[in-house]
């Protein structure tokens, strides 16, 4: 018998998407349409990956973190152990729901971490997140009027709700949300260093080779459940059961989510809401070094995709082949779009933010990469005054060169940085008031060299990469998350008389810190 469209997606998973092991699973109807898992979740010791194997879901624990707090009765007293967890902040508080749709303003803690001198594999527990974010001062901007991905603000809100209720975010987890919905082995992986049935995650690839992933962070509600492919079935199921029941947690859940200024948001309540061949959806993604899972939920189409993947590979890409599968959508080559404008190429700063951008051709001259956040984006329907669609746009206007990111409801300006490198005097010590960090900066006009130190440590040193004038690069691709800065941006200043007086230092995650020099 001739297998399906699913059948043949599926079983092509571990070639597509290559690596020691994995599971996915399609949910339709609220039945299993397609289920395989292949490889070994060691290995080292052979254990072979199975529907029941645990997995780290990574940051697809946010939206069972927002599922606890939707059925808090008392917002206003979450909000004000938020503000207490702040102690330090020189403007008003984001709210926990500012929290929950990642629009507090505040800057990601993990990417915080490098600034203070964290080492890449270094221990980041509950004491180290409550000494970085009571240390916060500033906000990178004003709550609910913006988007930032941010880890902390849903640990924030699962030390809440244990403050709040007199029990451990586990317990809640357990009782309000496993044990209804019939996960029957998912429970709260907090401690990164390992998995209780031995399961392993792996960094490499087939060309470099495998190895262990080592982390030493500590997950909670930002990122902690630990859950088999059988257990995230039965949270499909349970999604699709209450299906027409409009106060169903997960119709409560991926409610339309606006800004202040009403602007409809893509992100809300631990959910990532968009498009997929036309189709509304809502899901997440999760990635710890070694790890890669996605959940796809098609709300009309009654259909859900689950990936798992205990290495890198793409799991978001497998997912949507997945749902492609199912909805038997044959996917259109997308055709080259023809070579525009070189006006858009170069090196930019940001003046709200002080972060730079850089934009370049890809190789085949028909597309753009733009490195603004991590990692780079592709903007393709590059024409003459305009690139991109959908997400982040590039127009010349009248003003410059325009940067429109609709998703975090900012359209911002990009100013030209000169080629031109008129002083070298950038070796010595730079001083974050804000942080008690330090920046020092060795070397000469040859190669300069940085590394951030503070409370967690001392970081590497790093070739620093010129952009332009006065204008550099840290780079910065691993770090204590999956997701790393990416490159800081260290923007110098100079007064009148051309003496250098500081920088302002900064990446997508953590945004416009001041460094004085000493």
């Amino acid at each position: 018998m001739p297998r399906s469209s699913l059948d043949r997606a599926l079983v092509a998973l571990p070639s597509s998407y290559p690596g020691p092991g994995g599971a996915a699973a399609v949910i339709r109807n609220g039945e299993v349409i397609g289920c395989h898992s292949w490889g070994f979740a060691n290995a080292e010791t052979h254990l072979a990956f199975t529907p029941r194997t645990q997995f780290r879901l990574c940051s697809i624990t946010k939206q069972f973190t927002c599922a606890l707090l939707d059925a808090w009765p008392d917002k206003a007293a979450l909000d004000a152990y938020v503000a207490s967890s702040l102690p330090n902040l020189q403007e008003p508080p984001p709210g926990v729901m500012d929290l929950a749709h990642n629009q507090s303003g505040l800057r990601d803690y993990w990417a915080v971490a490098m600034l203070h001198g964290a080492p890449t594999e270094s221990v980041f527990g509950s004491a180290e997140a409550k000494r970085v974010i009571a240390g916060t001062r500033s906000l990178h901007f004003r709550p609910g009027t913006a988007y930032s991905y941010v880890n902390q603000n849903f640990y924030l809100i699962s030390e809440a709700l244990e403050a709040c209720s007199g029990r451990s975010f586990s317990e809640l987890l357990q009782t309000q949300i496993f044990d209804p919905c019939g996960m029957k082995t998912a429970f709260l992986a907090a401690n990164t260093q390992s998995m209780p049935d031995g399961t392993q995650g792996y960094e490499g690839s087939e060309a470099t080779g495998y190895r262990a992933a080592n982390n030493n962070i500590l997950w909670t509600g930002d990122a902690g459940l630990g859950a088999s492919l059988e257990d995230m079935i039965a949270w499909e199921k349970a999604i699709d059961a209450q299906r027409d029941d409009p106060e169903g947690f997960y119709n409560r859940l991926s409610r339309p989510v606006h800004f202040r200024d009403g602007r409809l948001a893509r992100y809300g309540s631990g959910l990532q809401r968009g498009k997929l061949f036309g189709r509304a959806i809502t899901g997440h993604g999760g990635a710890l070094r070694g790890w890669r899972s996605h959940r796809l939920h098609l709300a009309e189409e009654r259909l859900s995709v689950v990936v798992l993947f205990n290495h890198m590979s793409e799991a978001h890409s497998a997912a949507a082949e997945l749902a492609a599968a199912a909805l038997e959508i044959t996917r259109p080559v997308q055709e080259e779009s023809t070579r525009g404008s070189t006006a858009f190429i170069g090196h930019y700063l940001e003046p709200e933010t002080g972060l730079s951008a850089s934009i370049t051709p890809t190789a085949s001259n028909a597309r753009l990469s733009l490195r603004y956040a991590y990692p780079p984006e592709i903007l393709d329907d590059w024409t003459q005054n305009k690139a991109g669609r959908d997400a982040t746009t590039l127009a010349l206007a009248d003003q410059g060169l325009v940067m429109s990111r609709p998703q975090e409801n900012r359209e911002t300006r990009l100013i030209p940085i000169p080629e031109v490198q008129r002083f070298q005097d950038l070796a010595g010590r730079y001083e974050c008031e804000e942080l008690d960090s330090i920046l020092t900066i060795a070397g000469s006009e040859e190669a300069f060299y940085g590394a951030f130190s503070g409370m967690l440590g001392q970081g590497r040193m790093e070739r620093l990469q010129k952009l332009g004038n006065d204008v550099w690069l840290v780079p910065c691709l691993r770090a204590l998350d999956h997701s790393p800065p990416g490159y800081w941006t260290l923007a110098f200043q100079r007064d009148a008389q051309h003496k250098l007086t500081g920088l302002r230092a900064g990446c997508w995650l953590a945004r416009d810190l001041f460094y004085r020099r000493i």
